[in-house]
């Protein structure tokens, strides 16, 4: 179905190719995983296969990718579009149409199907994504995860013959993400639809592979033979290794019936934390007055998401002025006829790390947004730092409250990577190449003179970090911080933060990624249709949740491990 011949892609401004003669088949009806570190390539192949790569992307591509028999050479995405649906990174640039169901009609309409046809498959789609109930929603009013889902179901009701998806369970809460694999998995099993997928999260997906593809090294094997080499890989299967398990397990399930005896070895042990201790935490009233500082930002424009402004003074704790401490009591947004949030207590003190967990469209973001002056409570109050956001300067509110919002392209305004940490140094206050080595911490590869748009999911997601992580705000918020990341780069991302907190930063992140919170929340808060219905230690909330537990919690139950590396201390 799928067949590349000695295939290479270079980019103009990059020197060396991007892909390197690539050979591999994608048989009809197979499910092939594209793995690999960020930036080695996966978006590249992906493009190829749907005729983006060279016709829309540019550069040069040397050898022959066949689709259906079809020349991707000679047939532009157009001429494919009957035969490969597409989703991409960013669900919003998918979308052409103002609603739900219209969006999952354009596609058959421009392929001329029947009405008839066209409205058995937008209901078949609404009940396989769980959409019904949005179906007359405006698209722009959806959460980053329901949008997904609205991209993913665009493509399906074609019925293409193939499908490319790039991070399709990036976005979504873990039952819509094994809903949409199990659907994936259908296709593939039931109609011999070919997938191909790249993937980071790689404890949701590579149980439902056929075969994985390792990236940049090209080779392609049964998922068991390919993890065993892989530099990524999940917790499951990084718990086999360190165990000593063969064949390595790669779902919850094999690891469990080979577990008996790493839970004896274990014994009595309490898991270390990595974490450092939280301060006791004050009432939003015993903060202090915030710090004044003069001159304005140099960019001549706020964003709510930019950073403190240049010039002003940060204490040793990391603080600037006020403690950066949350206390929000009754909160209540409605936009609309949706009530967004109900009834919301949060309190968080400088030095914690506070995961926000929950389906798509919970509220989560919905929060964050209210923490940084975005949405205005309809009831309740927020303070951070003693002030309510809304109603606080923006000039002033930088200095106290970082953002890091769910699609990063939001906080990206220059031409070039190094304009961009040169202006996050400036607006800082920092020294010169602060932002940078930040994303060379976070990301290596990134080169200077490319333009953010040009970058991968996860390189502007770290350029973005990094830009915010350079004004060392008194509370950082993060929306999906680890979309598009790998392992490594995840890794990388929670030691800083750990840093951070550690200084006395308070950091909120909203999150699908359980692992994420599991390695690196002291607290979880699970909301459920605008309210707070868990909140405690992650330890406690997590292990009891069959949901939001990470891989290893279910694989040495009742113990209460958490991380792989909790283990490997341990051991």
């Amino acid at each position: 179905m799928i067949r590349f011949e000695n295939v290479s892609v270079t980019y103009a401004e990059r020197g060396a190719p991007t892909l390197r003669n690539l050979d591999l088949t994608a048989p009809e009806g197979e499910l092939v995983l594209l793995v690999g570190p960020s930036g080695v390539g996966k978006s590249t192949l992906l493009g190829a296969v749907s005729g983006l790569v060279p016709h829309f992307t540019g550069g040069t591509l040397t050898g022959r990718v066949t689709v259906a028999g079809r020349d991707t050479r000679t047939h532009k995405p157009r001429e494919l579009a009957d035969v490969v649906g597409t989703v991409g990174q960013d669900p919003q640039a998918h979308f052409v149409t103002d609603t739900v169901e219209d969006e999952l009609a354009y596609g058959m309409e421009s392929l001329g199907l029947a009405p008839a046809v066209m409205r058995r498959r937008v209901e078949e789609t609404l009940d396989l994504l769980g959409l019904a109930e949005l179906r007359d929603r405006p698209i722009a009013t959806l959460s980053g995860g329901q949008q997904q889902r609205v991209a993913i179901g665009s493509v399906l009701t074609p019925h293409p013959r193939v499908l490319v998806l790039d991070e399709p369970t990036s976005a979504l809460d873990p039952a819509a993400a094994e809903d949409v694999l199990a659907v994936l998995q259908r296709l593939v099993h039931d109609l011999g639809t070919t997938v191909l997928m790249a993937e980071h999260r790689l404890e949701r997906v590579v149980q439902y592979a056929d075969r994985v593809l390792l990236l940049p090294e090209g080779v392609m094997g049964p998922p068991a033979e390919v993890m065993a080499v892989s530099p990524v890989c999940p917790p499951v299967v990084e718990l086999g290794r360190l165990a000593g398990w063969s064949p390595l397990p790669l779902t919850v399930r094999d690891a469990r019936r080979e577990a008996a005896g790493l839970r004896e070895r274990l014994g009595d042990v309490s898991p270390a934390s990595p974490l450092p201790a939280v301060p006791p935490l004050r009432d939003a009233g015993d903060a202090g007055p915030a710090s004044e500082a003069s001159g304005s930002g140099r960019r001549g424009r706020f964003s709510p998401f930019r950073r403190r402004r240049s010039g002003e003074s940060v204490d040793a704790s990391g603080r600037a002025g006020a403690p950066g401490l949350v206390d929000v009591r009754g909160l209540g947004v409605r936009r609309g006829r949706v009530e967004a949030l109900r009834r919301v207590d949060l309190r968080v003190a400088p030095g914690e790390t506070v995961a926000l967990m929950g389906r798509n469209g919970a509220g989560k973001s919905t929060l964050l947004g209210s923490l940084v002056g975005m949405v205005e409570p309809t009831s309740g109050s927020v303070l951070v730092g003693g002030r309510a956001p809304h109603r606080t300067d923006p000039r002033e509110l930088i200095r106290r409250v970082g953002l890091v919002p769910q699609e990063p392209r939001d906080l990206l305004y220059a031409d070039t990577v190094a304009a961009e940490c040169a202006a996050a140094d400036a607006d800082a206050g920092a020294a010169p190449g602060s932002c940078r080595a930040l994303v060379s911490e976070l990301l290596p590869g990134v080169s200077d003179g490319t333009h953010p748009r040009d970058l991968s999911e996860g390189q502007r997601l770290a350029l973005a970090l990094a830009v915010v992580l350079t004004g060392r705000p008194p509370l950082l918020l993060l929306d999906e911080p680890t979309r598009g990341l790998d392992y490594a780069a995840k890794g990388r991302l929670v030691a800083h933060l750990r840093a951070l907190a550690a200084e006395g930063h308070a950091i909120v992140l909203a999150t699908h990624d359980v692992e994420l919170a599991a390695e690196l929340a002291h607290r979880v808060v699970i909301l459920a249709s605008g309210e707070v219905v868990a909140d405690g230690p992650t330890a406690d909330v997590v292990v009891s949740s069959p949901a939001f537990s990470p891989q290893v919690a279910k694989i040495l139950a009742p113990q209460p491990w958490l991380t792989v590396e909790q283990v490997r201390e341990a051991l």
